[in-house]
Parts: C-alpha cells; sequence; structure tokens
C-alpha cells in the first residue's frame, strides 16, 4: 500500500540570503508550519538560489530557481500550458521543478512585503507573476501579511481589482492597508500582523554571533546609557538622494552626536549580501559608506558581515534605543521591546507600529535631517521606560495575531 504524501507547500517573495527581514518571514513560516501541520515539504521559488541553497539547513525545504525573468516568463509560461493542455501536464511536472512544486502544493504562500500599490508600479509585474502560476495551476494563493494599497493610480488599481479577489486569502497587516483593501471591496482579507512577529530564537544565539560581532561591547554600560542601535536602508538613501538630499551623510552626522554625547552606537545593516557590492537587498556598501564618514571610529561597532534573521533580532534586543529605516529591522526591534524610532516611506512602518501605540514614533523621509533626527531620538531618549513598557504590553497580542494566520495556512493544507 503506498504511503500518503506528505503535505507541501510553496513559498515566493521571501528568501534565506540577502534581505533578512524577507528570512524572518520564510522562517517564521518553517517554524509554525512544522508546528501546525507537522512533517511538511515546502519548495522555495527563489530571486538568489545560489545563496538561498549555500544558506539552508533546512531539510525539508528544496530552493528552486525563479529569478525575475525567469519566473516572468519560463514559470509563468509554463503555467499557463498546464492550464490550458491537461495532456501536457505529466511532462510538464516531470521537466519543470516548479511546475511540479506548485502542482503538488496545496497552498502558495506569497510572503512578499508590500505588493500592489501605488508608487510602486515598477513593481507591479512582479507582483502578478508572483501568484499568476499558481493560479494557473489551480493551487489557492495564500497571501501571508503584508502591505497593499493604496489603489488610486490607474495601472494598480486595474491589476489589483483583476488579481487580488483570486487569492484565497490576503492577511492584511496593518489598519491602513486593511482600510485600503475594503475600500477596493476585497472580501477575501483578514487582520493580521507580520509573519515576522512569530519568530522564535532557539537560545544559541549568543554563542553564535560571540566569534563574529565583539559582544563586550554591550557590557557594562548602566541603565539610560546602553547603546544605540542603527540600522540604514539603501531603498530609504535612493529616495532621500533622489530628493536631492544626502542619507548617508545624514546617518554620519547623526552618529557623530551621538559620539560627541559618549553614547555606543552599534552599526548594523540587516539586508546583506555576502560576496557582492550590488545594492539591491544588499545595506552593507552603505553602512561602509556611512562608517567611512565618521570623524572617527570610537564608540561605534559596525557589524559587517551577514547574520541570520535570529543572530540579528538577539543583537538588536542588545540595545536600549533603536534607529530604524529597514522595515523588519524595525519588526525585530519592536519583537524585542526594544524604544525605536523609525525613519519609513510608505504607510507599512506606521500600520504596524499603532499595534504598539508607538504610531507617534514614526515620521517619513521627506522630514529626514540630522537635527531632526536627533530630535527625535532625544524625545524618545527621554521617555525611554515610558515607551519600552508600551511596547512589552502590546506584545503578546501582536505575537498571538501574527501566529493566527499559520492556523489559517494549516486548514488549507489539511482541506
Amino acid at each position: 500500500m503506498t504511503a500518503p504524501a506528505r503535505p507541501h507547500v510553496t513559498i515566493i517573495g521571501s528568501a534565506l540570503s540577502g534581505n533578512k527581514g524577507a528570512a524572518a518571514m520564510l522562517e517564521s513560516a518553517m517554524q509554525t508550519l512544522e508546528e501546525k501541520v507537522g512533517d511538511v515539504d515546502v519548495t522555495l521559488l527563489s530571486m538568489y538560489p545560489a545563496e538561498d541553497a549555500a544558506q539552508n539547513h533546512y531539510p525539508n525545504l528544496a530552493i528552486v530557481p525563479a529569478a525575475p525573468r525567469q519566473l516572468g516568463v519560463t514559470i509563468n509560461s509554463l503555467a499557463l500550458l498546464y492550464r490550458l493542455l491537461p495532456p501536457l501536464r505529466p511532462v510538464l511536472r516531470k521537466r519543470s521543478a516548479s511546475i511540479r512544486a506548485l502542482a503538488s502544493s496545496q497552498v502558495l504562500l506569497d510572503q512578499g512585503g508590500i505588493t500592489f500599490t501605488d508608487g510602486r508600479e515598477k513593481f507591479l509585474l512582479y507582483n502578478v507573476a508572483s501568484i499568476l502560476p499558481a493560479l494557473f495551476v489551480g493551487t489557492p494563493v495564500f497571501k501571508c501579511a503584508q502591505a497593499i494599497g493604496p489603489f488610486t493610480g490607474r495601472i494598480n488599481r486595474i491589476a489589483s481589482k483583476l488579481f487580488l479577489p483570486r487569492a484565497h486569502t490576503i492577511i492584511t497587516r496593518g489598519r491602513i492597508t486593511h482600510e485600503y483593501a475594503e475600500g477596493l471591496g476585497l472580501r477575501n482579507i483578514v487582520a493580521g500582523a507580520d509573519y515576522a512577529f512569530s519568530l522564535e530564537m532557539d537560545g544559541t544565539e549568543r554563542d553564535a554571533v560571540a566569534p563574529l560581532v565583539d559582544l563586550s561591547f554591550f557590557d557594562g554600560l548602566a541603565e539610560g546609557e546602553g547603546v544605540v542601535g542603527i540600522c540604514p536602508s539603501v531603498v530609504m538613501q535612493k529616495k532621500v538622494d533622489a530628493a536631492g538630499g544626502d542619507y548617508a551623510q545624514i546617518i554620519a552626522d547623526f552618529i557623530a552626536s551621538l559620539q560627541a554625547r559618549g553614547r555606543k552606537v552599534a552599526l548594523i545593516p540587516h539586508s546583506v549580501r555576502t560576496g557582492t557590492d550590488k545594492t539591491h537587498n544588499n545595506d552593507l556598501p552603505l553602512c561602509r559608506d556611512i562608517f567611512s564618514r565618521l570623524p572617527s571610529s570610537d564608540g561605534v561597532l559596525f557589524v559587517e558581515r551577514e547574520l541570520t534573521s535570529q543572530q540579528l533580532r538577539w543583537l538588536i534586543g542588545q540595545c536600549e534605543l533603536f534607529v530604524a529605516s529597514r522595515f523588519h529591522a524595525m519588526v525585530s526591534s519592536l519583537a524585542m521591546a526594544v524604544p525605536t524610532v523609525v525613519i519609513g516611506w510608505s504607510h507599512k512602518y506606521r500600520e504596524v507600529l499603532e499595534m504598539f501605540g508607538a504610531e507617534e514614533w514614526a515620521f517619513g523621509s521627506d522630514q529626514l535631517s540630522a537635527d531632526y533626527l536627533a530630535q527625535r531620538f532625544s524625545e524618545l531618549e527621554g521617555r525611554r521606560e515610558e515607551v519600552k513598557a508600551t511596547l512589552d504590553a502590546h506584545l503578546p497580542e501582536v505575537k498571538a495575531t501574527s501566529r493566527a494566520q499559520a492556523d489559517r495556512i494549516a486548514a488549507i493544507v489539511r482541506g
């Protein structure tokens, strides 16, 4: 008698390498699927297959290449053939790892952090291409907690009204996204929280980080004089510089002002691609630039290497205060109840901070200057204990809301 096939889930939009926010979402899914479903096979349709494979320590996770052009042209074309020509399906499943994965999966998890939103039309084709193969093959699409909308732009609104209703479930990542989705008339939406809030550490992080980072930097500091963590973002740099600013210099000037006051600073890139100077999903070159502009390196710890999502979360948790431009660096600081000032560029930052009653600590790239950042940081510094207490109070509910989407995924997998 043939043993029943193990459940199978395919994931797109996240990664193990590069953007550690994407890694945190992927690893949260791996952890919660094992808990909720048991033994399960998982396939990642990967933008960086070689880099992801090198960092894959999960025996049940298969990495299948799905770079943007390959996804948009090859995988989508094969999925269309699968839909239109049923006699070809056995051949397509045999010849294409991506089609085989989708056809055998009970669900596709789309873990894109922000999709179908005005102002990001250049990513719209990828947003569609990520879910269209599953729709062609007949596999339910579950859009894990993410930001969508607004939908006022004509092209985005048309694409959103055409494709978003076809998803089985869309988890909205906050109040603003949920209101945008309701305004579009979507009925397949469920309010949730970012999947990365479900990420659990296993207690080995300190020992793993110790050979890579000088942890004595964090020792012996009095309360109120702890390390300030700073996580820049190349996405934010492009927006600020395009408007005539100099993001790297602003951050360098802010760090210098902290140095002048005797505060210790950890410069922590949260998105790193080892072995390349390309800046897509890679903040390390930006951090090197910022570090080089400092008047001295006194009191500054530059984490000049790639760490795992759990290691980064643990390290961020050692900071007393935090300044974030990367979205999932903010998620990690909130998950560790570290009071945080956030420099954001869309509603996705503010709506998550709202869940913690901390939305006042976010401001947009259009307001960014070294003086304004120093002012907001000083205000946070003065209210550190109050803000930390608020984060601690809200964290259990946010984590529970994040983990609830795993129950919904498990229900689909079980049929």
